[in-house]
């Protein structure tokens, strides 16, 4: 047992550089004591006492605001940080050295009984407000990133971000600077967003804009080469792309213009009654 305290205890003291000292990881990291009450309730629950085990649940969720399952199989060197909302259900499997941050629930799609919530196997990081529904599997050494909703097995070792969560790095790589580079720049996040976070819709819309650019640069160069030629070319204004070019349209009387026709529009329909 004292084994075990001393492992959670120094397993703060790698992943949370805030922790200063034994005494104060003991009495001030609610995400510890809600994983000693857990081992305590877990114990409970194997033999059958099952309502003492829920009731000491519900006390740790009020004193540490971290709901686990007494059912639920949690391994060794287990960390959650900053503890508050947390939620773990009942047939939830979590490996050896796994991190938790504030927010995140390993819940269930199902009423059905069985296995019906995640498991995490060793290593594996999910980030702040994410949500790992249903009975899959999070790959050994694989990251969740903040705020995600993962629903489908995610791979060793992968990066997962988004709503739904997609994963965007085969995770291969084995220099873990290289990874942790990789990771920033691709969105995993224990707390948020990156500035450089990966973002798939916006990495389409800027491929949209480059293949733009360069289509029309092509065309630039065949009007030249045309006219060159001595070949009349009609010139055809082309609207801006950037969202700049509509407000400054906009803020330039293009409005003015759109509401002088509609005003038109609905004097004409209320016109044509009176001629017929």
């Amino acid at each position: 047992m004292f084994k075990r305290l001393k492992e959670d205890i120094h397993s703060v003291f790698e992943r949370d550089p805030a922790a200063r000292n034994w005494f104060e990881v003991l009495t001030c990291y609610p995400g510890m004591q809600a994983i000693w009450i857990y081992r305590i309730n877990h114990w409970l629950w194997k033999n059958n006492i099952k309502w003492l085990a829920r009731f000491l649940g519900m006390l740790a969720r009020w004193l540490t605001g971290v709901e686990i399952h007494p059912g639920a199989t949690i391994g060794r060197r287990f960390f959650i940080d900053h503890a508050t909302g947390v939620v773990i259900g009942e047939t939830a499997v979590i490996g050896d050295d796994c991190t938790l941050y504030h927010g995140v629930t390993l819940g269930g799609t199902t009423w059905n009984p069985g296995k019906r919530h995640p498991t995490l196997e060793d290593d594996v990081v999910i980030g702040a407000g994410a949500k790992v529904l249903g009975p899959i599997t999070i790959g050994k050494g694989a990251r969740v990133g903040s705020n995600s909703v993962v629903v489908k097995d995610v791979p060793e070792r992968a990066t997962v971000i988004g709503i739904p969560g997609h994963v965007v790095r085969d995770g291969q790589g084995n220099n873990p600077q290289h990874r942790k580079r990789i990771e920033q720049l691709i969105g995993f996040e224990a707390y948020g967003d990156s500035s450089l976070a990966y973002d798939p819709v916006a990495q389409v819309i800027s491929s949209m804009l480059k293949h733009s650019r360069a289509v029309d640069q092509q065309l630039k160069i065949c009007r030249e080469a045309l006219e060159k030629a001595n070949l009349q070319v009609e010139t055809v204004p082309l609207p801006g792309i950037q969202a700049a070019d509509f407000l400054d349209d906009y803020f330039n009387g293009e409005s003015d213009t759109v509401d002088s026709a509609e005003a038109k529009a609905n004097q004409n329909d209320k016109a044509e009654p009176e001629s017929s």
